[in-house]
């Protein structure tokens, strides 16, 4: 079996250039979420049709976010993280 039973800790995709940790708090409809950034900023952040329809985004998921340069109230999703994934990075204290 493949299935990782020691807890072994598993090589994650982390922030590259200016992406940042976020969290989703609140679905907005129009492939839009509303995501709380490490940062400590709100921001409204879209989610690339290349990820729409194969990776389900829900509420409290942990994402990495791309702000925008020319609004920095407004970014891209680029990942999101497996409970599993997210567990891992707050024990590391990545996130809180």
């Amino acid at each position: 079996m493949s299935d990782d039973g020691d807890g072994g800790r598993k090589n994650l995709r982390m922030p590259e250039d200016d992406e940042v940790f976020a969290t989703v708090t609140d679905m907005l409809g129009a492939n839009r979420v509303q995501v709380r950034c490490a940062d400590g900023q709100e921001r409204t952040a879209r989610i690339p049709g290349k990820m729409q329809k194969r990776i389900w985004i829900r509420e409290d998921d942990v994402v990495l976010v791309e702000p925008w340069d020319w609004q920095d109230e407004k970014a891209d999703i680029t990942w999101r993280y497996e409970k599993s994934e997210a567990d891992q990075l707050r024990d590391e204290g990545h996130i809180q």
